[in-house]
């Protein structure tokens, strides 16, 4: 499925992940934000590259370990992306959604 976000078309699956990172970037990031209601601050671009870090390692990604990161405690993450954390925080770091999140 294809969508245009910030101006490029982009390839997601059915709830909106991008399928290929190689489309991402920092402005169709912002614009999924939006999506989201969330305006992106430096706080959030350290847990997205974060996020992409681990992604990179094929390491699996869990509310638990974020808040186990040294980047970010739990307590911060849920006031940074509210309304499931880990979901909202990788679908805007264009990576997949974790196995762990329903």
């Amino acid at each position: 499925m294809e969508k245009t976000i910030a101006g490029k078309t982009i390839t997601v699956n059915e709830e909106g992940y991008l399928t290929n990172f190689s489309q991402w970037d920092r402005s169709v990031a912002e614009e999924l934000a939006k999506e989201a209601e969330l305006t992106l601050t430096p706080r959030h671009w350290d847990v997205i590259a974060y996020l992409q870090d681990e992604h990179k390692k094929d390491s699996p990604l869990s509310i638990r370990k974020v808040g186990k990161s040294g980047v970010v405690d739990i307590k911060e993450f849920y006031a940074l992306f509210p309304n499931a954390p880990l979901k909202t925080a990788t679908k805007i770091a264009g990576i997949p959604k974790p196995a762990s999140c329903i």
